[in-house]
């Protein structure tokens, strides 16, 4: 699966429209990644969430994205 690389700009549009795309808030989902499967690679945990909730790619990608920018600000405090 190739990488596309979307600007700040058009993730924060992604991420702000999953809730009213999909019935369910960020952080539900970024839940849903914490809890799910111990993927390693990004594509991986996209294809999962494709796949297991019928996600499309661009909101599943920049879900995946919002998740690994969260954890690593965390591990940075």
């Amino acid at each position: 699966m190739s990488q596309t690389h979307f600007s700040e700009e058009t993730h924060r549009n992604l991420i702000d429209r999953i809730p009213h795309c999909t019935g369910r808030e960020v952080s539900d989902w970024l839940s849903a990644l914490a809890d799910g499967p111990s993927f390693f690679r990004f594509d991986e945990k996209v294809s999962w969430l494709r796949s297991e909730h019928d996600l499309s790619y661009g909101h599943a990608k920049a879900l995946v994205h919002e998740y690994d920018l969260r954890r690593a600000a965390r591990n940075l405090l």
